[in-house]
């Protein structure tokens, strides 16, 4: 293992993120068997002191494995110079089978992570915890995803060894290499800018119909999900090639270094922060009819939107300026 300072934050804070999600689970399928609201017993005037302090502990938890996506991608890019071969994060991820597997449960659980933190904040609006099964089921499911993740995390950063010699992203992500991201990659690049651009469009227009007029929630979070794939998708096979204005270099990390002024980063939470906002607005709308959310319901529901489409006209703005405003073209 290498001894790096942001290895050792991140092997520490996913283990203590998952002994809080395992104890919190734990505490959260006493609530799915015992929780009664109407009940005066002791046992529910135990669970009710104590689901407030239990629920406030695992927000601050999971709003920092939000941020551990980004802290995990950046220490990847960070110490990609320790190995032969590495350019860029790529490398870094395919020093062994454990890297991209990590990352991807980190990208899942960034938006489990995200619809759980929504769905907490609705609960605390009303008196008599309306949602509290809800966002314990919820985050039953995610407890063996965030376990999973911090164990390939754990294994992948014990398995770096700097004598290995690794891939850059030329070899990866081009034409001739096998796997997703050759099919990613190989998508026609005109085609796949177009129905980006239209899927960015169709998923605005959804939103800003559901902020104006509060309906249509159900089809702006499934529009927000497939807008979360044609993105990520755009940005490998086509937005990428006008940031580095090359006609090959499908890379989805470079655009992370200062060489390209960190456009990555915003591109990224952009993405992000619109599926996890469409989604969790679009899914509120199940609970408008809960007696005590139904005032505070939909003033929630109108900023989350409000995030999600301005989100969505800061990829595309950043999107525009390289794919539309430069002198790059792809033939």
């Amino acid at each position: 293992m290498i001894l790096h300072p942001s290895i050792l934050a991140l092997f520490i804070s996913s283990l203590l993120i998952s002994l809080m999600v395992l104890y919190s689970t734990a505490y959260g399928i006493q609530i799915l068997r015992r929780w009664d609201i109407a009940s005066g017993s002791e046992l529910q005037l135990g669970l009710e002191r104590r689901t407030y302090l239990v629920s406030t502990i695992v927000a601050y938890f999971l709003a920092f494995q939000l941020v551990s996506l980004f802290m995990f991608i950046y220490t990847a890019d960070s110490i990609c110079h320790l190995f032969v071969g590495a350019m860029c994060a790529v490398g870094t991820l395919t020093v062994n089978q454990f890297g991209y597997p990590t990352l991807v449960l980190k990208i899942i659980t960034f938006l489990l992570a995200g619809l759980w933190l929504i769905l907490n904040h609705a609960d605390n609006q009303g008196f008599d915890y309306p949602l509290i099964r809800t966002k314990y089921r919820l985050l039953v499911v995610m407890a063996p995803i965030i376990l999973a993740e911090t164990t390939l995390q754990g294994i992948y950063f014990l398995g770096l060894r700097p004598d290995i010699i690794t891939s850059c992203c030329g070899s990866l992500f081009s034409p001739a290499s096998r796997g997703i991201a050759t099919e990613v990659i190989n998508a026609p690049p005109l085609p796949m800018l177009t129905v980006f651009y239209l899927s960015t469009s169709v998923t605005f227009a959804s939103g800003l119909w559901f902020y104006l007029r509060g309906r249509g929630g159900a089809l702006f979070a499934a529009l927000s999900v497939v807008q979360f794939v044609v993105a990520l998708t755009a940005v490998i096979s086509v937005i990428s090639l006008y940031v580095y204005q090359m006609p090959s270099h499908h890379c989805p990390f470079c655009i992370l270094q200062c060489e390209y002024y960190y456009v990555g980063y915003p591109i990224y939470i952009a993405i992000l922060t619109a599926a996890t906002t469409g989604m969790g607005a679009g899914w509120l709308s199940h609970y408008r009819g809960i007696a005590s959310l139904r005032e505070a319901l939909p003033g929630l529901q109108r900023n989350l939107t409000l995030t999600a489409l301005v989100s969505l006209a800061l990829m595309a703005a950043i999107s525009a300026a390289y794919t539309l405003l430069t002198s790059f073209t792809l033939r």
